[in-house]
């Protein structure tokens, strides 16, 4: 499954779903097909995913490239890159401080 994040303020953010979903959990909203982020929730959600991403490269400090893991499972059991929390949360969080500033709701699933 794939998520799209939207905004007019912004172009559009994809993702696979179980990647989505945690993101949607770590701002404090429903891991759902359908979800907006309005305006006024917006600062928090920017705030959850940076702070997300200090635990996580916190977490990861001292660990050198090789350290990483170089797969991680998907849902269906799968294998794909791993990529870390940092790299997957920061189009997102583009995607809503431009929403911010425009004053425009962030959508998905619609």
């Amino acid at each position: 499954m794939i998520v799209i994040f939207q905004s007019q303020a912004a172009g559009d953010v994809i993702m696979f779903g179980d990647v989505a979903y945690r993101l949607m959990a770590i701002m404090g909203k429903e891991a759902a097909p359908k979800g907006i982020v309005g305006v006024e929730q917006l600062p928090q959600a920017i705030a959850s995913l940076k702070a997300a991403i200090a635990t996580d490269k916190a977490a990861h400090a001292g660990f050198g490239e090789n350290d990483l893991p170089q797969l991680e499972e998907t849902p269906d059991g799968g294998k794909r890159d791993y990529v870390s929390l940092t790299q997957r949360a920061v189009p997102l969080i583009e995607l809503l401080e431009r929403s911010l500033k425009n004053r425009a709701p962030v959508v998905w699933g619609v």
